[in-house]
């Protein structure tokens, strides 16, 4: 079996800052790991914990594919300019069939 991945990041942008450029340095590289945004922003419900302003849910198709991405040397690029314009938690988890 070959759980999929997701990449879940929570952050809190302070602006709109370099989110484009964020977005053109991220997407070759999403692409080329065949990610898909399952959740990118939009209407959300804060119950428990701390409240971000900006959701992100990414499936991948392996667990080992989001660990690919995410240490890529293009993702650590777009990286660098995400954490220059705000700051959240990023977990990768293996998820899980059914």
């Amino acid at each position: 079996m070959n759980d999929k991945g997701l990449l879940d990041c929570a952050g809190r942008c302070g602006g709109s800052g370099d989110l484009q450029g964020l977005y053109a340095t991220a997407k070759p590289v999403f692409e080329r790991h065949k990610a898909r945004f399952l959740v990118r922003g939009g209407e959300y419900s804060a119950l428990e914990g701390t409240n971000r302003n900006r959701n992100v849910v990414i499936e991948f198709d392996s667990y080992e594919e989001a660990l690919a991405c995410y240490n890529s040397p293009e993702y650590q690029a777009a990286k660098a300019i995400r954490t220059a314009v705000s700051t959240g938690d990023l977990l990768i988890i293996k998820g899980c069939d059914g």
